[in-house]
């Protein structure tokens, strides 16, 4: 599982740093300031939660333990939802025909996994490490 947090990792934060310059440079032209400002939102959240899913990737190479796990994927699925639907609203204007109705629960949901991350990654400091066969 490790390897495969690290891979996420590595590519949302490809993704953040790609996005983050995306809307430094690109977007002045295509959407409202307060756009930019909800977008930049999104990149902000994805780069702190893939340095976090970072650490959780590095915290399972010393210990095994399940919340750990369970931490990673709330982070990434956090991204997903909190970010995704930022970037989605804040192209809305322009390429995007949802209905805000449909998006706006999207951010706090992904708010709550953020939240549930870090409290199972808090968690996980009083699980024991788990054997694993794998190597």
């Amino acid at each position: 599982m490790r390897k495969t947090f690290l891979r996420i990792a590595a590519l949302t934060g490809l993704l953040a740093v790609a996005l983050g310059a995306f809307a430094s440079h690109a977007l002045k032209n295509m959407i409202t300031p307060e756009h930019i400002a909800t977008f930049e939102v999104g990149v902000r959240y994805q780069f702190y939660h893939t340095l976090a899913l970072l650490f959780v990737s590095l915290l399972l190479h010393l210990k095994k333990a399940r919340f750990l796990v369970v931490a990673g994927w709330l982070f990434c699925f956090g991204m997903l939802l909190f970010s995704g639907s930022l970037y989605l609203l804040a192209f809305q204007d322009v390429a995007f025909e949802f209905p805000k109705a449909f998006i706006g629960p999207l951010t706090p949901l992904g708010g709550v996994l953020f939240i549930a991350g870090w409290f199972f990654l808090f968690l996980s400091t009083y699980q024991r490490s788990e054997s694993s066969s794998a190597p």
